[in-house]
């Protein structure tokens, strides 16, 4: 299956498209168009991703890895996320005409054509494989590239349009950055690694489905058969409490496998709690059993403070006098 295959073809652009490129450059349209090219990236996603990175990179060095195998990580992570959400924006910019939440991306205004966008995307990719390969390790190379791999060709060009659990496995390639992070430093991978990557795995189900609650009609409209979409909003709280579990099991496996003190493990345990909590209360709110109960978006905003403060206790633990 190759990415010119996709049934959305450069020839059905929008004609506004066209026109927008026809007209004459105003003042500024440089800088409106490193704009778009910026957007393609979805920049805030990349935050996500890199909070993770650093962490990892802290507690598989045991202490401060070199700063500027940081800052190289740093870069070429970026550079490979930014890629795979460029290609993502390529494949999908069907989906994002249609959507509300996703109508004003570079695509779908014409700011930006898709043989740029394919050739931007394409470029990203190779170059942050060079970068790693080059200036990292081989390793962490290989790693990316099956991190892109999993996010274009898995997630957006076979599950997204055809699974609910598109989410869940797709989500393999957010969690590829602690693995990257960690052969960044020790140039192989380790049990705590593994903890680690499950930490995001079952972490990414109750971070994206309660803002697919939210679009719900949006997935509808595009045919994106979103869990939220065709199923109960009971199932869909039930398996995120389920979810939620796993995910919180893998924290505090990392306690022995990492050697952990007794200070993340409390942190662990607490924002598990009150994280387990929110989505417990979402399930009993969809059971009809109260009719009081945290709202969608609320649980994806804790989604990103659990994952944040955890990733924090991480680094910070490493540096505890006991």
């Amino acid at each position: 299956m190759s990415i010119s295959s996709h049934p959305t073809s450069a020839s059905s652009s929008p004609t506004r498209a066209s026109a927008r490129r026809a007209a004459d450059p105003a003042p500024g349209a440089w800088r409106d168009k490193v704009g778009a090219y910026v957007a393609l990236t979805k920049p805030r996603i990349i935050e996500l991703l890199l909070v993770t990175t650093v962490p990892t990179m802290i507690l598989a060095e045991g202490g401060l890895p070199d700063l500027w195998l940081v800052v190289k990580t740093l870069i070429g992570g970026a550079l490979a996320a930014g890629s795979a959400n460029a290609f993502n924006c390529y494949l999908d910019r069907d989906i994002d005409e249609v959507m509300n939440r996703t109508k004003r991306r570079p695509l779908v205004t014409g700011e930006v054509t898709p043989r740029e966008a394919l050739v931007f995307a394409t470029a990203l990719g190779v170059v942050s494989l060079v970068w790693f390969a080059w200036l990292v390790n081989v390793p962490a190379a290989w790693l990316t590239f099956g991190a892109i791999a999993i996010y274009v060709v898995g997630y957006t060009m076979i599950l997204k349009r055809r699974t609910p659990q598109n989410i869940v496995w797709g989500g393999i390639a957010g969690c590829m950055p602690v693995f990257i992070g960690w052969a960044a430093v020790q140039g192989s991978l380790s049990w705590a690694a593994v903890a680690l990557f499950g930490v995001i795995f079952f972490w990414t189900p109750p971070h994206y489905w309660p803002l697919s609650v939210k679009f719900k009609k949006d997935y509808a409209k595009a045919g994106v058969p979103m869990l939220p979409v065709v199923a109960s909003d009971r199932r869909v709280a039930a398996e995120m409490l389920g979810h939620t579990v796993a995910m919180v099991a893998c924290s505090l496996a990392l306690v022995p496998l990492a050697d952990m003190s007794w200070v993340y493990t409390l942190v662990a345990a607490g924002l598990g709690g009150w994280f387990g909590w929110l989505t417990w209360s979402m399930l009993r709110k969809a059971q009809g059993r109260t009719r009081r109960g945290p709202g969608a978006m609320k649980v994806f905003h804790a989604s990103i403070t659990y994952l944040t403060l955890l990733f924090v206790a991480v680094a910070v633990d490493v540096f505890l006098p006991f």
